[in-house]
């Protein structure tokens, strides 16, 4: 089972970016999908997720309004639309998937896939 993160990358303040997160091995259509991120000399901490059923989501207060969770079930990927972007957004973005509800943990998450960079410039 393998999550792959992809589409991060440099960004000036205010800009956007798309990230993707593509599951292979099993379907993931009944698990629930989030996206955590770790900025350095920080813990990871949570920013949104989808439920399988994609009609529940959640997000952290800081990225309300400017980041939006999606899913393709068909495709088994996850996506995150990321704008008007803030030099704090800067980390590494992971994935990560559980069965069950909403959790707001990386350690609550069955699967965590490896992350993709973010940065954000002033």
């Amino acid at each position: 089972v393998q999550l792959q993160a992809s589409g991060g990358g440099l960004v000036q303040a205010g800009g956007s970016l798309r990230l993707s997160c593509a599951a292979s091995g099993r379907t993931f259509s009944s698990y629930t999908m989030a996206w955590f991120r770790q900025a350095p000399g920080k813990e990871r901490e949570f920013v949104t997720a989808i439920r399988y059923s994609g009609g529940s989501t959640a997000y952290a207060e800081s990225v309300k309004g400017r980041f939006t969770v999606s899913r393709d079930t068909a495709k088994n990927t996850v996506y995150l639309q990321m704008n008007s972007l803030k030099p704090e957004d800067t980390a590494v973005y992971y994935c990560a998937a559980r069965r069950g509800g909403i959790q707001y943990k990386d350690y609550e998450y069955e699967y965590l896939g490896q992350g993709t960079q973010v940065t954000v410039s002033s």
